[in-house]
């Protein structure tokens, strides 16, 4: 069985959380979740958060052993681009993008 948990439109761009995303591949949940509590990315904070609702979904809808559970797939999809301009000289504007993703977190046993 697995349990899988997303976080959708998270306000931040998906390259930097793909760069967390390997401390987490195929690791037990303990050890998961210490790695990104001790990583200085403010990736490791979303993914965690994300992380702990995938194992409490095992837990409660599934009734599975915390203590068995592997992280399986580890996931950030592009989500939605706010697009914003930006005043510049004489009369003009430059367009620029905050990025968003979409993280997805798989554990099983």
């Amino acid at each position: 069985m697995q349990a899988k948990a997303i976080a959708r439109s998270v306000r931040i761009s998906p390259f930097k959380v793909r760069q967390v995303l390997p401390l987490i591949r195929g690791k037990g949940v303990s050890a998961a979740i210490t790695a990104l509590h001790y990583s200085p990315k403010k990736a490791a904070r979303l993914v965690e958060k994300v992380l702990k609702s995938a194992v409490a979904n095992a837990a409660n809808n599934l009734s599975l052993d915390v203590d068995t559970l592997k992280v399986v797939e580890a996931t950030a999809d592009q989500g939605p681009v706010m697009k914003r301009f930006n005043p510049v000289s004489m009369g003009r504007a430059h367009a620029y993008v905050h990025r968003t993703c979409h993280i997805a977190v798989t554990v099983a046993e």
